[in-house]
C-alpha cells in the first residue's frame, strides 16, 4: 500500500511529554480498517482494544487523508453503550444533545473533558498507590478513609464545582448580553 506520508506518522501530543508514534489506520471505501503499523486488516473490536492498551489512533480516510478518528471513536462507543452495561442514561444523551447548538456547547465539552480527565487522573493515581498494598493495608486504607483518598475527591469536586461556577456566570453574561440587545435590563 505504499509508505506513509510522515505528517501522518508522527504528531506531539498535548502533553509535555515527548514526541509519541501515532497509530495510523486507514480506513477505505469498502468499511475495512488497515493497520498501518502491522500492514493488517483490523476490526472496529481491535480498534478499541488499541485504545484501551493507551495508543495514540488515528484513522485516515484512505483516499482523501480526511481524519475519521472521531466518527470510529464515535461508533465504538455507540457498540459499547448498545451492548451489555451502558455508561449513559437516556437522560443524559438527552441533555448532551440539547448543548449542541447552544451557547454553552464548547464549555459543556471543555467541562466534561476536564472532569473525565480529573477522574482518570484519581483513577491512575489509586491504581499506583494500590500496587504496594497488601489486602490488610487496603482494608485499614477504606476503613480510615484515608485523607489522600478525601484531597484527590476533594481536588475533583472543587475542580468541578469551579467549572459549574463559571459556566453559570458564562451563561448570566450573555443572558445579560441579549436582554441589553432587546433594551431590557435585569
Amino acid at each position: 500500500m505504499g509508505v506513509e506520508p510522515e505528517e501522518f506518522v508522527v504528531s506531539e501530543q498535548k502533553s509535555a511529554a515527548p514526541k509519541s508514534v501515532q497509530r495510523v489506520i486507514k480506513k477505505y471505501p469498502n468499511r475495512r480498517l488497515y493497520d498501518t503499523d502491522t500492514s493488517t486488516y483490523i476490526t472496529l473490536a481491535e480498534v478499541r482494544q488499541l485504545v484501551m492498551a493507551n495508543q495514540h489512533v488515528v484513522v485516515r480516510d484512505a483516499k482523501t487523508g480526511e481524519d475519521l478518528t472521531r466518527s470510529i471513536l464515535l461508533q465504538i462507543i455507540l457498540e459499547e453503550e448498545a451492548g451489555g452495561a451502558p455508561m449513559f442514561t437516556e437522560a443524559v444523551l438527552a441533555n448532551i444533545i440539547r448543548f449542541y447548538g447552544h451557547a454553552m456547547q464548547g464549555f459543556m465539552g471543555a467541562y466534561l473533558e476536564k472532569n473525565v480527565q480529573a477522574f482518570t487522573d484519581v483513577q491512575a493515581k489509586l491504581a499506583e498507590q494500590s500496587q504496594s498494598v497488601t489486602p490488610e493495608m487496603w482494608a485499614q486504607f477504606m476503613n480510615l478513609q484515608s485523607p489522600m483518598l478525601k484531597g484527590m475527591v476533594g481536588n475533583y469536586v472543587e475542580q468541578s464545582q469551579s467549572m459549574l461556577t463559571q459556566m453559570q456566570e458564562q451563561m448570566q453574561k450573555q443572558t445579560e448580553q441579549m436582554l441589553g440587545a432587546f433594551g431590557l435590563k435585569r
